[in-house]
């Protein structure tokens, strides 16, 4: 029953979605969205990130978090000092219904001192992916923002140390 149960669920969650081209987002402000943390806190982004630089790794589906998981560690391992948040972007009514069975399954997953970084949108999940565009969706959208919410870096082709190398270069200025 539980395997029925999932199949309709990823079913329902992947057969009502819309694909937008992937967009070149390089100096534009990112769009203000509301998100629920895994502690159950609402996060208005971009606006409640303060810090002068915040990595969003934003995911469109479960095998992103393959990519993510890479930019992760590859941050880790540099030694990387910005704030990071997973943002888990999901479209469509009937992922919204099952909301807390998603996000109760990452739950299960994620250590709880990571709660806080795992930051799910679901009511604003399709403005996310317009703005960024989703083909690829395997592929996390990795965006450096400024504290005003200003793109100043932007990649989607996958994890690479090249990537990882530029977003460090503007950290670094």
């Amino acid at each position: 029953m539980r395997i029925i149960l999932l199949s309709l669920i990823i079913l329902i969650t992947t057969g009502c979605s819309t694909i937008y081209p992937n967009q070149l987002l390089t100096g534009k402000t990112f769009p203000s969205v509301i998100g629920e943390s895994l502690e159950k806190n609402k996060v208005n982004i971009p606006e409640d990130f303060k810090s002068d630089f915040t990595l969003l790794l934003v995911g469109y589906k479960q095998n992103s978090q393959f990519d993510i998981d890479r930019w992760l560690i590859g941050l880790d391992m540099t030694k990387t000092a910005v704030d990071v948040y997973e943002i888990p972007t999901i479209q469509g009514l009937f992922p919204r219904m099952f909301s807390t069975v998603i996000n109760n399954g990452m739950r299960k997953g994620i250590p709880k001192e990571l709660w806080k970084g795992v930051v799910t949108v679901y009511n604003d999940g399709e403005l996310v992916q317009e703005f960024t565009g989703n083909e690829q969706p395997n592929n996390a959208r990795v965006l450096l923002l400024n504290k005003d919410g200003v793109i100043l870096y932007f990649y989607d082709d996958g994890f690479s140390v090249a990537a990882l190398n530029n977003v460090r270069k503007f950290l670094s200025k």
